[in-house]
């Protein structure tokens, strides 16, 4: 059988998948050729990232297609419940990528709360003749150690999020419509731990609450998690983070409250409009950016194409 990768995958999954009988294709073909490719090719399997979608069209063109693989968490570019409806097996790795995204979530507020993303466009074009300036610009930065940490979405990448929050000292406040009380348990490098329970609280109070903020939830069908509303319930000079789905952020809010104070600084991973985000937003001197890479680590990449490969090995015996 066939496995297409069309947004690629690491070598110990294609070992893993060519051990056990499977011929893997790493060809990048654009969207448009997609399913001309997958028919040429008898392709029983497609796998994905976020790069590629899988349409209504593509699933009923390929009549070859047995599973359809997202290589990541969220799903929103695959009809996942036609393609289901079609017979067609759709899986993911919503566990593998949860530590790197929760890490660039922390790289993100370190470098807001330094203002890094800001000095490191402005050292390399003033660094040498504007020294002092630049040092005093940069000198009123914050430390999470002690403060409060708001996290919205409280599933594996929240819970992750928790755990190096509680690490660093915050105080770890959550939200989720859908989890109560969870059990977070933080492993030291010489085999001690502990166990924090954290008791998921009202969106308003975290919103009251947290110093710096972090989204961790689905794309949204209908309107915005965060909107003008709720900026305004928000504490003066809050940092937020989103490393989850693009438009859970209404980006022209956001620019407003990072223009008036209210907000300190934001980081972002995805965008209202990817790839094209806004220029209003790339070029914010307060938003530290980066282009959709949460899961984009070479460990995370070897933990989802490892169980990617586990899962096709079980749904489809060579």
């Amino acid at each position: 059988m066939i496995v297409l990768a069309n947004d690629g995958i690491s070598k110990k999954g294609i070992k893993l998948l060519e051990k056990n009988g499977f011929e893997v294709l790493t060809t990048k073909v654009a969207q448009e050729q997609l399913a001309n490719y997958i028919n040429a090719n008898d392709v029983s399997v497609l796998l994905v990232r976020s790069a590629t979608k899988v349409t209504k069209d593509i699933i009923d063109d390929c009549p070859s297609l047995k599973v359809i693989g997202r290589g990541g968490v969220g799903m929103d570019n695959i009809e996942v419940d036609y393609a289901r409806s079609q017979g067609k097996n759709v899986i993911s790795t919503p566990a593998s990528s949860a530590e790197s995204v929760a890490e660039l979530v922390f790289a993100h507020l370190f470098s807001g709360a330094r203002f890094l993303h800001d000095s490191n466009r402005n050292m390399p074009l003033e660094g040498d003749s504007n020294f002092n300036g630049l040092k005093k610009a940069y000198a009123n930065g914050v430390e999470l150690r002690g403060k409060t940490l708001g996290i919205i979405g409280f599933g594996r990448i929240g819970k992750e999020v928790a755990r190096i929050g509680l690490g660093l000292g915050m105080k770890v406040i959550a939200s989720d419509k859908f989890v109560g009380d969870a059990e977070i348990k933080v492993d030291f490098y010489n085999g001690q731990f502990i166990n924090v329970k954290i008791k998921t609280e009202p969106l308003e109070d975290i919103l009251k609450h947290a110093d710096f903020l972090t989204l961790h939830v689905p794309a949204q069908e209908n309107g915005y998690i965060i909107d003008e509303a709720e900026f305004e319930l928000m504490k003066e000079n809050v940092g937020i983070i989103n490393a989850s789905r693009g438009g859970i952020i209404n980006e022209v809010a956001l620019l407003k409250a990072l223009d008036n104070e209210k907000v300190l600084f934001a980081g972002l991973d995805v965008f209202e409009e990817e790839p094209t985000p806004a220029v209003q937003v790339l070029m914010h001197p307060k938003i530290s950016l980066t282009p959709h890479i949460g899961a984009a680590t070479q460990e995370a990449q070897e933990r989802i194409s490892i169980e990617l490969a586990q899962q096709i090995i079980g749904l489809l015996p060579a």
